[in-house]
């Protein structure tokens, strides 16, 4: 297959787990890919993520500001693509309580910086917009899990964002028949988890103190539930999501909740160590309002695709674990 019969595909921030996990599934299925990731003074670990495929793609990666539409025109007419992924977002939930406006600004206006350049640049082509799971709050239906028909209620400024993109998402797909679907994906986490995000910070710090090179392990809020699947599911939930006929909007979850006290009690479990001496409460780490329970139906998704997760909770934590094991 030459180059130019190649299916394009751009992935806003390529560099970050998700992106890194895409960008390999999509060059195995014989995609050329393309990706944006912002500037960072310290270049070195800007593409650690991507090593595996960093000299396939070098050529296509440029630097890009979600708040600077000037440069998403730029990457959208020289890569004209088929499918767009937008995963660029300031993604972590307690830094948007601390940086509310650029939050918005990245999350959510970025998004509609996108949609503006498709438009007048490459109008045919197919727009997966990451939403999350942090746009439904508090809310939960009767039987215990959140779908798409769930009023949306955030408790974040990164959840208010989400909701500003996802219905500026809905918007553009209505006004001007884009081909723009929203996947609603819970919290997914893999070995290439940022280390301040909850389950990799549990994992890595166990390992220390498993290997003696540390003593505590301070968390917020034990009893907080989520329903955390692995990112390599995820991110095939992606791709189907943008083969699909028409575009529309999809909840991505395992269906299983687990609290953040069940991931700490596995963990040191496997490690053979008590939590209970490690493990200690910093009000630093708590929200200003909580969310205390994500469970999503994916049922949408599996019958429009037939996806289902292949990870179980416990095989991913348990590949977290092992990488920082032997990473240490």
């Amino acid at each position: 297959m030459s180059i130019k019969d190649k299916k394009v595909a751009l992935i806003t921030g390529i560099n970050g787990q998700d992106g890194s996990y895409l960008a390999e599934f999509l060059i195995d299925k014989g995609y050329e890919v393309w990706g944006t990731v912002k500037r960072n003074s310290v270049a070195e670990n800007q593409t650690a993520r991507l090593d595996k495929i960093f000299d396939t793609i070098v050529d296509n990666l440029q630097y890009v500001d979600m708040t600077d539409l000037s440069s998403i025109v730029r990457i959208v007419q020289q890569s004209q693509p088929d499918e767009i992924y937008n995963l660029a977002a300031q993604s972590h939930v307690k830094v948007s309580f601390d940086q509310p406006i650029y939050t918005a600004n990245t999350t959510g206006i970025g998004t509609l910086n996108l949609l503006e350049a498709v438009r007048l640049i490459k109008p045919d082509a197919k727009i997966y917009q990451a939403s999350s799971s942090e746009m439904f709050g508090n809310n939960i239906d009767e039987d215990g899990y959140q779908r798409e028909t769930t009023p949306m209620s955030p408790v974040s400024p990164y959840g208010c964002a989400k909701v500003f993109s996802y219905n500026i998402c809905r918007n553009y797909r209505n006004s001007y028949d884009m081909f723009i679907s929203n996947g609603i994906l819970f919290n997914h986490e893999s070995l290439r988890r940022g280390s301040n995000f909850v389950t990799n910070k549990v994992a890595k710090t166990a390992a220390l103190i498993h290997k003696g090179l540390e003593s505590e392990l301070p968390l917020g809020n034990l009893h907080a539930a989520r329903d955390w699947g692995h990112a390599k599911d995820y991110v095939e939930a992606m791709w189907l999501i943008l083969q699909l006929p028409k575009p529309d909007d999809f909840v991505c979850a395992t269906g299983v909740s687990h609290t953040v006290l069940d991931l700490v009690k596995h963990v040191f479990k496997k490690l053979n160590l008590d939590w209970k001496k490690y493990v200690t409460q910093d009000k630093k780490f708590l929200r200003p309002e909580e969310l205390d329970v994500l469970k999503g139906d994916s049922t949408k998704l599996t019958k429009a695709t037939g996806w289902t997760p292949k990870y179980t909770f416990e095989d991913m934590i348990d590949e977290m674990v092992d990488h920082w094991l032997k990473v240490l």
